[in-house]
């Protein structure tokens, strides 16, 4: 290969720039030339690119977000859309691409690869639900967000005697919620994989309130229930006042923590590397600290779900 393309593509999340730096300099070590493209799969059905070089992504591996911007595009989804992008792709003459994404952008991934582009994928996503590597780029910076905002939360919570039921991300995966309610001490985490019984909370709640524990944290993950419903449920059944935090797109922003940045060091070197190997239609991962390769028909047929251990801890530290 002389030509790789990559793109940044789906939701941002911090690390992406990491892994971009990853990609950009094994393969210029590898005497290999890269477009990145901007905006995604718009960028590559539009022709919109730069040429990058070491200087392009020096300075980049602290800062959230993405320097080729992301986008969600809604002709690539459509066949004419696709066809278009590999013409492009082969009239610049790119040999393979590198797209850093969460399942949207990996779905795109195996459709590059399906009409014959080669393609591997690197797993970019806050929720941590992408089957075939036990962390994806983004989760833990996003944890660490929602960790410093709980804490806040609860000093305001302890000093007013309220409950705070907070809403963070987490579409069909519950990880952020159940990881967030261990480490802050959450008496509750709502995820989308376990059916919660509200009578239940309120009474588990009501009964802290009167053994003198006189304010609590409950975490929703957005997939599961919106916190205003949670919410209009639990308030008047629990003793004491409730207020509502919806954290939304604060997740996504922030410097990634070195776990984020090593990690995406990591995958972007390996993903160039297994291009060049001459894989193809696979996504890179960690698995026990060891990269791995899975098809991406795999990933994206497999749904991953948190670790029933964690939901149990959660639950037990919960009371």
């Amino acid at each position: 290969m002389k030509r790789i393309g990559v793109m940044t593509s789906g939701g941002d999340s911090s690390g992406m720039n990491a892994a971009l730096r990853a990609v950009v300099r094994t393969a210029l070590d590898h005497e290999v030339e890269v477009f990145g493209f901007l905006r995604g799969y718009s960028g590559v059905i539009n022709k919109k690119y730069e040429v990058m070089d070491s200087k392009s992504v020096s300075g980049v591996i602290q800062r959230g977000g993405t320097i080729l911007r992301s986008a969600r595009c809604e002709e690539f989804k459509t066949d004419e859309g696709q066809e278009r992008a590999v013409g492009n792709l082969r009239e610049l003459g790119i040999d393979g691409v590198v797209v850093i994404g969460g399942d949207g952008s990996l779905r795109g991934a195996n459709a590059l690869s399906k009409k014959g582009i080669p393609v591997i994928g690197i797993p970019a996503s806050i929720d941590n639900d992408i089957f075939g590597t036990d962390m994806s780029i983004g989760a833990d910076s996003a944890l660490n967000v929602i960790v410093d905002a709980v804490d806040m939360l609860k000093d305001t919570a302890s000093s007013h005697d309220r409950a705070f039921i907070i809403e963070v991300m987490g579409r069909n995966c519950g990880y952020l919620a159940a990881m967030a309610a261990i480490a802050c001490g959450a008496e509750v985490a709502i995820i989308p994989e376990i059916t919660f019984d509200l009578d239940k909370i309120a009474e588990r709640l009501y009964a802290r309130y009167k053994e003198g524990r006189t304010n609590s944290i409950v975490l929703v993950a957005e997939g599961a229930a919106s916190a205003y419903k949670i919410d209009e449920q639990l308030k008047g059944r629990i003793g004491y006042e409730t207020r509502i935090t919806v954290l939304g797109h604060l997740q996504r922003g922030g410097s990634p923590t070195v776990f984020d940045r090593i990690l995406a060091s990591r995958l972007g070197r390996n993903a160039v590397e297994s291009l060049l190997q001459g894989e193809s239609g696979k996504m890179v991962g960690q698995v026990r600290n060891r990269i791995v390769l899975t098809d991406l028909e795999e990933v994206l047929g497999t749904c991953k779900m948190v670790d029933l251990e964690m939901i149990e801890l959660t639950d037990i530290l919960g009371r």
